[in-house]
């Protein structure tokens, strides 16, 4: 059975069955700082009905008015044992554990990875750690689990009797473990002169002409992750008091232990700016090349007399060839987008 599904406008991560999963991102990574992980909270597990809470933290970053953060952090605190994920959201709070609102600390995005380390570290351990990544076409979005400053409002629950397998041993090599790590992009926008430039990532007013790597940035390249990388620096209003404060990424997971009545599903991540393969082969062969072009990222277009209402629009459309049953779906929308929609035979 073939199945034509849509992803309009953005972004679409949608946990499915049997191999059938899709989704659309947009702004996910840009530069990444490696940072080992440091216990900062106690760790909270609760657990009514067979359904399991743990509520976690990552390490601390600082934040001055107007700085930007952009980092990893591997073999954080995370479920463990074989497990069905039900749930996973996550926001920024401080040292006291109360939320930042978004209008001063803009979470661009989190990301969250899974991988396999060998059990005993001998200083080599990022070397010979083995990355898994979701089951979709881009090769550049690997990740499990990731939204942003949407977070607070966004339902991310499996239904039963679905759940995400992860921790399987027979999938674990020998000698190694199952471990995972966050990605936290976040924006200070405290005293900033255009806060809504500064979560758009706008180059002028980070002062940016090169990139993290010191390579030149396009000269039509005017916003984006390339000029919010980790330690930037937007502008703030002459004579603002900065003040440093110490933020985490709290981020809470439900789960249960997994038995063999619950029916496995898949997480696909697809890009609304996909322009590759519309073939629909969604082998592994085809899985390892280059045919996606999932662009992470695209410029909107300016304003004409002959755009209907100012409005961008993005849409792509992908042929499935495996069938099976969309479980979940959501949508990772940066400030300025509208909505986003998925659509095709079947939905």
């Amino acid at each position: 059975m073939h199945v034509s599904l849509k992803c309009m406008v953005l972004t679409r991560c949608l946990f499915l069955q049997k191999n059938m999963l899709r989704t659309c991102w947009l702004h996910l990574l840009s530069t990444l700082l490696l940072v080992s992980v440091a216990q900062a909270f106690e760790v909270l597990v609760s657990e009514e009905n067979g359904l399991k809470t743990g509520v976690y933290h990552s390490p601390k970053f600082v934040q001055g008015a107007g700085s930007v953060v952009n980092k990893v952090y591997f073999n954080i605190d995370f479920p463990r044992g074989h497990i069905a994920l039900k749930s996973f959201n996550a926001e920024v709070v401080n040292e006291q554990g109360i939320p930042i609102p978004l209008h001063e600390t803009y979470l661009h995005h989190w990301v969250i990875s899974r991988y396999y380390a060998p059990k005993e570290d001998n200083g080599d351990t990022e070397l010979k750690i083995i990355r898994l990544r979701n089951s979709g076409v881009c090769q550049n979005l690997g990740q499990y689990y990731g939204l942003g400053s949407e977070t607070r409002r966004t339902e991310t629950y499996v239904p039963d009797p679905f759940g995400i397998q992860v921790g399987n041993p027979a999938d674990i090599p020998e000698g190694y473990e199952e471990r995972w790590s966050v990605n936290v992009h976040a924006i200070d926008t405290r005293g900033a002169v255009d806060s809504l430039g500064c979560t758009e990532c706008r180059c002028d007013l980070y002062n940016i002409t090169r990139d993290a790597y010191d390579r030149p940035l396009r000269p039509d390249y005017i916003g984006g992750l390339l000029c919010c990388y980790d330690q930037t620096q937007c502008r703030i209003k002459e004579g603002f008091n900065s003040i440093k404060r110490n933020l985490y990424l709290r981020y809470t997971v439900k789960w249960t232990d997994w038995v063999d009545s619950i029916v496995p599903v898949k997480i696909y991540i697809l890009d609304v700016t996909d322009t590759g393969d519309r073939t629909g082969r969604m082998n592994d062969s085809v899985r390892r090349t280059a045919e996606h072009d999932c662009k992470v990222e695209y410029q909107v277009e300016a304003c004409g007399v002959s755009r209907n209402g100012c409005l961008d629009n993005k849409k792509t459309s992908i042929v499935m060839q495996k069938a099976g049953y969309v479980v979940y779906g959501v949508a990772h929308l940066h400030s300025g987008g509208l909505g986003s929609a998925l659509y095709g035979e079947v939905i």
